[in-house]
């Protein structure tokens, strides 16, 4: 499979996302903060970006395991997708609630989890790692003998029903909500309130959480988010913030065998002369505020207009990687980083980030200049780069004069 249907995916995702704008528009109501949903969508960037490396991996080891240990030869009818269905989405279950009840995998997937909002934008917020925690759990699939590439496509056909569940704009779906993982079912998921945490691990049929004793129905609204917020808008930094404060824990915790449980045991845990297990505090939701970080309106659109321009260069190379040799892929992969760190931080106003992204507005042009000199790319590009650094130059000079930034 060349182009990971995901990817082909992404048109409808943005245009889902317009419609759900315009019924925010239209219904009044506060479902979107830019700078959340553009820290989402980097963690989505950022995700597919490691996935050229990673997901390559995960397949790569089902396919060995298909082609060399197969213990049997099935049959493609009816009864063999149906199979292949059920057996997807109950994998993907148990990789889904382990990584929400073992600390390691849980570095993997909290991502999905820190936004604070919740609106198609978070359905694209993906951890860059939780493919290593969770492919195992698909390999029994391959020693029944399920083919690789059909069963690629049908772990992508799971991911892709649960884009649409992350929403508020649709109630509960009546008799729906007995089988399949809905927007209501789904909401609880990412509620940080007690009740609801560590339920509705299901990708699209919630009969799994009914039988394994983590259903929860969606009552008062959830509190989105995780329950010690991340704080930050850096789609990297959100990537290893979990992995950081672990590494804090695990230098405070002195028996070697407590450090092995640690990394096994629920998050939250701590050995007992540490103070044994932090349950998951209450909600004050008279105190309770989400994490702000006010910005001018013109460096709303300065980050709009060089965000629009990552997403336009993002697609195009996701869309064309298989062209790519593996450098020019790590090469890409770090550019197009740097412009969703940049984009993230600078609504923190944070005073690094005014050096990175002078440094960034500069390289950048440079850069596509210097390609089209030597791999004979269209003139075009050469008027392209300049008209960019002379743009970009001149926008970010005038907002740097009039927005106070902040040490790192």
């Amino acid at each position: 499979m060349n182009l990971n249907p995901i990817v082909l995916s992404i048109p409808i995702f943005f245009l889902l996302i317009g419609i759900e704008l315009v019924v925010e528009r239209l219904s009044h109501r506060k479902l979107y903060r830019l700078p959340d949903a553009i820290a989402n969508l980097s963690c989505g960037i950022t995700s597919q970006l490691s996935g050229l490396f990673l997901r390559i991996l995960a397949i790569g080891v089902y396919e060995i395991l298909y082609s060399n240990f197969a213990l049997f030869q099935l049959e493609k009818n009816w009864l063999y997708w149906v199979a292949l269905f059920f057996l997807v989405d109950l994998a993907y279950y148990w990789a889904h609630r382990m990584s929400h009840e073992i600390n390691l995998f849980w570095g993997g997937h909290v991502v999905h989890h820190q936004s604070e909002d919740y609106n198609l934008s978070v359905a694209l917020r993906q951890s860059s790692f939780q493919v290593v925690w969770t492919f195992a759990f698909n390999l029994p699939l391959a020693f029944i003998g399920f083919d690789t590439l059909d069963f690629a496509l049908m772990s992508a056909l799971n991911t892709l029903y649960q884009f649409w569940i992350h929403t508020e704009t649709i109630n509960k779906m009546g008799f729906l909500e007995y089988f399949l993982n809905t927007p209501s079912h789904h909401r609880v998921h990412h509620g940080r309130d007690p009740k609801y945490i560590d339920k509705n691990h299901a990708g699209t049929l919630i009969i799994w959480d009914r039988m394994f004793g983590t259903f929860q129905e969606e009552e008062e609204k959830p509190t989105y988010g995780i329950t010690k917020p991340i704080n930050s808008w850096n789609a990297v930094w959100a990537n290893f913030s979990h992995y950081a404060e672990m590494g804090k824990d695990l230098k405070r915790i002195t028996k070697w065998s407590d450090k092995i449980k640690y990394l096994f045991k629920k998050p939250g845990w701590l050995p007992e002369d540490l103070g044994g297990y932090r349950a998951a505090p209450s909600i004050d939701r008279t105190t309770y505020h989400k994490y702000e970080t006010p910005a001018p309106v013109s460096l709303n659109y300065y980050v709009l207009f060089q965000y629009v321009l990552c997403l336009v260069g993002t697609a195009l190379f996701l869309f064309n990687q298989s062209k790519f040799l593996i450098g020019e892929k790590v090469f890409f992969t770090v550019i197009i980083s740097i412009v969703v760190v940049n984009c993230g931080v600078l609504f923190e106003n944070k005073t690094w980030v005014r050096w990175a992204e002078w440094i960034r507005i500069i390289v950048y042009p440079v850069m596509l200049i210097a390609f089209t000199v030597i791999y004979f790319w269209p003139p075009i590009l050469f008027g392209v780069a300049l008209g960019y650094l002379a743009i970009s130059a001149t926008w970010f000079y005038s907002i740097s004069r009039n927005v106070k930034l902040q040490p790192a």
